[in-house]
This record gives C-alpha cells, sequence and structure tokens, in this order.
C-alpha cells in the first residue's frame, strides 16, 4: 500500500463532529466547580454560625434559669433554716458537720485502740475546762485557765490506767495546787479586779468537779472489759436523746418544759426523747451490749433524765454566769461544753450502771 493511501485512509477514520469529545462538553468548568464548593462552604459555614449562636441562646437562657433557680432554693432554704434556728436556738447545718466531726473521731478512738481515747478525752475535756474556766470571769470568778486545763489534762491517764479512786485523788490534789496559786495571784497581785478568794476557789472547784470529775467516769468506763462497747452504746442513746427531743419538740412542742431555763424544751419534746431513747436503748442492749432487752429500757430511761437534767443545768450554769454559750468555737453548736453537757452526767449514771450488771451476772 502506497503512502498516499495510507494517509487516506487515516482521514478517513476522524470523527465526523470532533466538539461532541472535548472535556468542556461532558464536566463543568474549573471555575463552575470553584463556584459551587464555596456556595456550599458558604452555606455550611452560615448553618454552622446559626446553630452556633441558638445554641449559645438556649445555654444562656438555661443557665439564667438554673441560676434563678438555685438563688430561689437558696432563699428558701434560708427561710427554713432562720425558722428552724428561732424555733430551736441552733444552726442546723452547722450543728450535724460537727457532730459527724466530733463523732467520727470518737468512733476512731474507741473502735481501732481504746488507748487513744485518752488523747480524745484530754483534747475535749481540756477545751471544756478551758472554756468553762474562761466563761467564771464573766462573773468576776476568778479560775486560773491553764492550771485548771492542766489539772484535768493530767487526771484523763489517771482515771483510765488507775481507775475513778486515783482519779478523785488527783483532783483533790489538783485543786490543792489551784488554791495555793489563788492565794499568792489574788493576794499580791493586781488584774482581777473585783474577784475573792471564796469565790473564786468555789468557782474551781465547780469546774473540776464538773467537767474534770464528770469526764473521768467515762475514761474509766472505757478501761474496763469491754467499756468501749457501752461507751458507744451510751452514747448513741444519748444522742437519740437529743434528735427526739429535737424532733418531736420541732413538729409538736407547745409546753414548754422549764421556760425559765430553757425556753426551747418542750414536753412534748421529752416524751418524744424518751420512746426514741427507749427504743435505742433496747437496741444497743441487746445487739451490742448482748444484755436482756428490758436493761436496754431501764438504760434509756435513765439517760432520758439524766441527759436531760445535764442540758438543762448547763443553761442555767450560763444564766447564772450570764452568757448565751460557753464559746463560739464550733459552728452551730457554741462550744465544746456544749456539746457535751448531756454526756458528762451520762457517763457517771452508765460507769453505776456497768458495775450493778457486772455484779448481778457474777450472783
Amino acid at each position: 500500500m502506497s503512502p498516499e493511501q495510507s494517509g487516506s485512509e487515516s482521514r478517513d477514520v476522524e470523527p465526523s463532529n470532533p466538539e461532541s469529545l472535548t472535556p468542556e462538553s461532558h464536566n463543568p468548568s474549573t471555575g463552575q466547580i470553584r463556584a459551587q464548593y464555596e456556595s456550599a462552604r458558604a452555606e455550611f459555614e452560615k448553618n454552622v454560625e446559626h446553630a452556633r449562636a441558638q445554641f449559645e441562646k438556649t445555654a444562656e437562657q438555661a443557665r439564667v434559669q438554673i441560676e434563678k433557680n438555685v438563688e430561689q432554693a437558696r432563699a428558701q432554704f434560708e427561710e427554713v433554716q432562720v425558722l428552724i434556728q428561732k424555733r430551736t436556738g441552733r444552726n442546723l447545718i452547722g450543728a450535724i458537720a460537727v457532730g459527724i466531726l466530733l463523732g467520727g473521731s470518737l468512733l476512731a478512738s474507741l473502735l481501732i485502740d481504746k488507748q487513744l481515747f485518752i488523747f480524745f478525752a484530754i483534747f475535749l475535756l481540756g477545751i471544756a475546762s478551758f472554756e468553762l474556766a474562761t466563761a467564771m470571769r464573766h462573773r468576776r470568778w476568778y479560775v486560773p485557765r491553764y492550771l485548771s486545763t492542766a489539772v484535768t489534762v493530767g487526771v484523763v491517764p489517771v482515771a483510765f490506767y488507775w481507775g475513778m479512786v486515783y482519779a478523785v485523788v488527783a483532783i483533790l490534789a489538783g485543786l490543792a495546787i489551784i488554791f495555793v496559786w489563788m492565794l499568792v495571784r489574788l493576794s499580791w497581785w493586781k488584774g482581777v479586779e473585783g474577784a475573792t478568794v471564796a469565790s473564786s476557789f468555789a468557782a474551781s472547784a465547780f469546774t473540776q468537779g464538773y467537767v474534770t470529775f464528770f469526764g473521768a467516769f467515762t475514761v474509766a468506763l472505757v478501761a474496763q472489759p469491754n467499756g468501749q462497747w457501752w461507751t458507744i452504746a451510751f452514747l448513741i442513746v444519748v444522742v437519740s436523746v437529743d434528735i427526739g427531743a429535737y424532733s418531736s419538740g420541732l413538729m409538736f412542742g407547745k409546753h414548754l418544759l422549764a421556760p425559765r431555763i430553757s425556753p426551747k424544751k418542750t414536753w412534748e419534746g421529752f416524751a418524744g426523747a424518751g420512746i426514741v431513747a427507749s427504743i435505742a436503748g433496747v437496741l444497743v442492749t441487746w445487739l451490742m451490749l448482748h444484755e436482756v432487752w428490758w436493761t436496754g429500757i431501764v438504760l434509756g430511761l435513765l439517760l432520758l433524765v439524766v441527759a436531760t437534767w445535764g442540758d438543762l443545768g448547763e443553761s442555767y450554769l450560763k444564766r447564772v454566769i450570764g452568757i448565751k454559750d460557753m464559746s463560739n468555737w464550733l459552728a452551730g453548736h457554741g462550744g465544746f461544753l456544749d456539746r457535751i453537757d448531756s454526756i458528762l452526767p451520762s457517763g457517771v449514771v452508765v460507769y453505776i450502771v456497768y458495775f450493778i450488771v457486772q455484779l448481778l451476772k457474777q450472783g
């Protein structure tokens, strides 16, 4: 085949419509693609911005509503707190927090190793002795605070390791030292205006009797076999008396128990405390002490009377001194002595009950 023929054949196979096979005839131009992309991106960004603005608006409305609800709840809570404090004279939240802290420390000292209770008692009774000695000065009764506290602290280990007889001896020796110190302090030194030796020594003796002597019974009880369980048991009952009186007095209290001493305590609260204390006494006696159930009723009713007497007695003491609280160290509670006023005399009663029960078992 000649070259001319070959070239002629190749020209014969060319398409009749070359424009139909150009790229532009099947795909949009690059500019059109870019324009569509930019348009889609702009629409997407617009939608995202709108969604973001809508979300921020909704979140702001929710935040404002939450703050409003929280403020309303806080105002209602404070209103209830004011009513409760007006009715009972106590900051409920602070009281609960302090009670949990002190109760947890007490349980830890008794359950881990009851010798640790010595340190807890030294701390609690020492501060209570210091508080009372300080409060006495409102009536110009001079009680040497640091010396009185030192006697209290020294008696605690004596009561634990050697018992109540030696504890009493230690208290009397401490009072002798206090008396000599007061003779020197009030006879030759100035600065205790209006204080006399007789009234100040009586106040010092009362401080040692009320805080140190009463407190030593609980310390000596802990040291006895299973004494830590008896201590926990009677503290549960005393707390039950307080809770029963508080709740039933808050709900039903109308008739004052001792209006001249405590304007908050009512007979309805006392009755409620008796029911709660009896139930608590039966439970702790049966489940914790493994004694006959009726011992719990006796224990509950005894502690009802003694704990109430201790509370009223401390309230009367504060009225005589002319103060509202022994101190303001504990939120919702006043002072440490304000919290153990029911426990101090209760420890004396339970110490006696403990030895009666042991004698009955031996007989």
